[in-house]
């Protein structure tokens, strides 16, 4: 029942980290069974899809670290703090999961846990192994190709220059 409630929408978002469908696939099912044999340590008191979540995105960057395709630099880079505005809003899920999936790995990593999870620089940074400043840099970038590519796109199905 709990698998069949929730598949769908966790498999979206193991697709935000892993891009082949069949691999998706693999660590949703790994993540389940995760979920399922520590379901004692689920507290009613906190959401199940976002315990569930969790273990979810942890699984996926395990996956990637695996795999050789979270590609992280120890560097510090410079950050500019940019007003950023959503330029597309007629673009559906899919359409935008494409160009997320074509953003570099580093990059669409660093975009998916701030912009869709919700996590911290200080938690990325963490999580990745990597300098507060690079989380930031990486997410700065990948908001510039993303609304460069939502723009283009935008103007390309409207009929605009």
């Amino acid at each position: 029942m709990l698998y069949n409630q929730h598949a769908q929408k966790m498999l979206a978002v193991t697709r935000y980290y892993v891009k082949d469908l069949q691999h998706a696939e693999d660590v949703l099912m790994i993540a389940f069974y995760k979920a399922f044999t520590r379901i004692h340590q689920f507290k009613n008191e906190i959401n199940f899809e976002g315990w569930l979540r969790k273990i979810i995105v942890h699984e996926a960057l395990s996956f990637l670290r695996k795999n050789s395709n979270l590609i992280v630099t120890t560097t510090d880079t410079t950050y500019e703090d940019k007003d950023y505005y959503e330029l597309v809003t007629e673009e559906d899920g899919e359409d935008i999961q494409q160009v997320i999936d074509r953003l570099p790995e580093n990059q669409k990593i660093v975009f998916v846990l701030y912009a869709i999870e919700g996590y911290s620089h200080q938690e990325i940074a963490k999580s990745l192994h990597i300098p507060i400043g690079t989380s930031k840099s990486y997410l700065s970038r990948a908001r510039e190709k993303l609304q460069k590519k939502l723009h283009k796109t935008y103007f390309k199905k409207n009929g605009k220059a």
